[in-house]
């Protein structure tokens, strides 16, 4: 029994699913219509042998009543022709007692039976003169049973004509069915063929460009394969945009990387040549060599930072938000000796406290320096403002503590006195390898704002860029109101970082 189930199973999954659904449809229609010519057969051919017994049952009333005093005898004997009065003889309970002439109907042990009262009234079928007849057996009262019969063969025609016209409805209704379950799998599965075609066109191109015709129709009110559809042109899209992206990115690093490889293929060879160099001229292209090497290395290494979504879980620890501007800051000054940092810190957000990745915060606040400094002026500050908003600004309300490490929100800027960001490159800041004008003969790869941008949105910050009042860039990082028990998730207990 087993293997035969697994046998159906392989075979159903064998069959494409518009046949399957066909099958299924058709099945459950040819069931129902073959249920219902079942049904109305049993219930026409109960109803012709009722009305025969009803007939047997009144002509037993009328003889009953006519002949009750009468001993055992044939009655009545026309019952082997049509429309004639029923068959009908008095039959004792006692053998000894039967007439000198021979009974038409059969006589069983049966009819005995019902005669000395030991069984009740029934009917049954029984054959004489060649033709069918049915038979109504009933107590005649002083140990006789009286046996009524009629023709039966107009209620067997009527049946099997019942038997055959219902078979050809059932048939027709089991073709019909097949009809429509065609017709219910190749409507319904339509999108989804619409569906497959597309998918098998864009991998046989690799054109995520295709889409998926929708019928027309309010969103609200469309079926559950045209809602796959729509979300199956969603996908694409966000694909599309994806592949666009990758390509993009390609493009953009192979053109950042082709300017320093360049060079580095000729300050090698030239270095090749060393013989017919001065030591000077030596040291100058050794410099280059070694300046190129580190463009290139710091390039791949930011690619490799952008190329990561999310910060590793394990990786989480408590970083207090202050302390490590502090250090940020004093690193950038080392760096860049001819740029006054300016830091201003408030109360509210000295002890500030984040769950992240110390390295990965501190790269973002780097970035945002040195890019800071890139742009300013030799001896215009920089200025670096931390606060708190909230309910851990200071206040103590909600529960939260007045020192700024309650649940409250922390925000970070940084502003420089350079020429500020154009308006028209406000929107795009933040792309991978995108330099304003102005930044095209300074040094770096257009990478350090995306970065830092996809580092934020990786501690669930924001990052945004706008012009300050008076002149010069302005960004500002926010980390958002923390939730006590998310935030306790993934961080490293008991262990807090600057």
């Amino acid at each position: 029994m087993s293997g035969a189930r697994g046998l159906g199973a392989r075979w159903r999954r064998r069959r494409p699913l518009r046949t399957r659904l066909a099958l299924a449809a058709s099945a459950a229609v040819a069931l129902v219509a073959v249920g219902v010519c079942t049904a109305a057969f049993l219930v026409i051919r109960y109803e012709l042998v009722h009305q025969l017994d009803l007939s047997l049952t009144q002509s037993a009333t009328r003889i009953v009543q006519a002949n009750r005093d009468e001993g055992p005898q044939v009655l009545a004997g026309e019952c082997r022709y049509l429309s004639a009065p029923p068959c009908a003889q008095i039959v004792p309970a006692d053998p000894a007692a039967d007439p000198d002439a021979p009974y038409l109907l059969p006589v069983s042990p049966a009819v005995r039976e019902v005669a000395a009262g030991g069984r009740a009234a029934y009917y049954s079928n029984v054959a004489r003169f060649g033709q069918p007849l049915r038979m109504l057996t009933t107590p005649f009262g002083d140990g006789r049973a009286l046996q009524v019969a009629l023709r039966a063969d107009p209620v067997d025609r009527g049946v099997r004509q019942a038997a055959v016209l219902l078979a050809a409805v059932g048939g027709v209704g089991v073709l019909l069915a097949g009809l429509l379950g065609h017709a219910v799998s190749r409507t319904g599965l339509a999108p989804v063929a619409r569906l497959t075609a597309t998918a098998e066109r864009i991998a046989a191109t690799r054109d995520p460009r295709h889409r998926i015709e929708l019928p027309p129709g309010p969103p609200g009110r469309q079926d559950e394969v045209t809602r796959l559809a729509a979300t199956f042109n969603t996908m694409l899209g966000e694909l599309e945009q994806s592949v666009a992206s990758q390509r993009r990115l390609v493009a953009d690093a192979s053109h950042e990387l082709r300017t320093p490889l360049t060079a580095l293929r000729a300050n090698a060879e030239l270095l090749a040549r060393g013989d017919r160099l001065t030591p000077a001229q030596r040291d100058r292209a050794a410099g280059a060599l070694e300046r190129g090497i580190r463009e290139v290395t710091g390039l791949v290494n930011d690619l490799i930072e952008l190329a990561r979504d999310e910060e590793p879980l394990p990786l989480l620890e408590d970083v207090r938000i202050a302390e490590m501007t502090e250090q940020v800051v004093g690193t950038a000054r080392t760096h860049w000796p001819r740029t006054p940092f300016v830091l201003e810190v408030e109360a509210g957000a000295a002890r500030a406290v984040r769950p992240g990745v110390p390295a990965r915060l501190a790269r973002l606040l780097t970035n945002l320096l040195d890019n800071a400094a890139k742009f300013s002026p030799p001896g215009t500050p920089v200025e670096v403002s931390l606060s708190a908003y909230g309910s851990g600004s200071g206040t103590g309300g909600n529960g939260a503590d007045s020192d700024g490490s309650g649940p409250g929100g922390v925000t970070l800027t940084v502003r420089d006195h350079g020429p500020g960001i154009p308006a028209a490159d406000l929107p795009h800041v933040f792309d991978r390898f995108y330099r304003a004008e102005t930044a095209r003969a300074l040094p770096g790869s257009g990478l350090g704002l995306a970065m830092a941008r996809q580092i934020a949105h990786a501690h669930g910050a924001e990052l945004t860029a706008g012009s300050a009042a008076g002149g010069g860039a302005l960004f500002t990082l926010t980390f958002a109101p923390e939730d006590p028990p998310a935030a306790a998730r993934g961080r490293r207990p008991g262990r807090s970082r600057p």
